[in-house]
């Protein structure tokens, strides 16, 4: 898919799928034509905990999603080589993704990629809509439940 057709591109770690992520991607694909998304390569993610699920998993997880037309992973040493191959038309950026947009901007702009760059500012306020509060929660109720005793004891 090209010729004339919009492509959208979206950026992330994804680790634990949750609905914050499909909400996002389906902003992002409502945008344009195709949808390609760049997955965090483990070693790159440094803003962050490092995921929980390896990279392997994670392209695989985004890949199957129905939003998605493409998933490629990020590139170990330059984060901005798979966009200048990709050449996007728009590149969104969730709520809470550390990118500076203007930053963002200046930079592609000096790589000749002519790309819209879209913060998108709405998200699921669901209670379990991050990776952070996933962990959170499972942290906080399998404590609960290591405190209990078991039924046969």
């Amino acid at each position: 898919m090209r010729a004339g057709s919009i492509r959208v591109l979206a950026t992330g770690t994804f680790d634990l799928l949750h609905p914050g992520h499909l909400f996002y991607l389906e902003q992002s694909r409502a945008l344009g034509d195709e949808l390609v998304v760049i997955v965090a390569r483990d070693a790159n993610v440094k803003h962050k905990p490092r995921p929980i699920i390896p990279q392997d998993q994670r392209i695989l997880m985004v890949s199957a999603l129905k939003t998605v037309d493409r998933a490629v992973l990020g590139d170990e040493v330059d984060i901005f080589r798979p966009i200048e191959e990709l050449q996007p038309d728009i590149i969104t950026l969730g709520y809470d993704q550390h990118f500076d947009a203007v930053l963002l901007k200046e930079e592609l702009a000096t790589r000749g990629i002519e790309a819209e760059v879209v913060r998108l500012e709405e998200h699921d306020p669901c209670p379990l809509c991050s990776s952070r509060m996933i962990v959170a929660k499972i942290l906080e109720e399998r404590s609960l439940d290591e405190e209990r005793p078991s039924p046969s004891g």
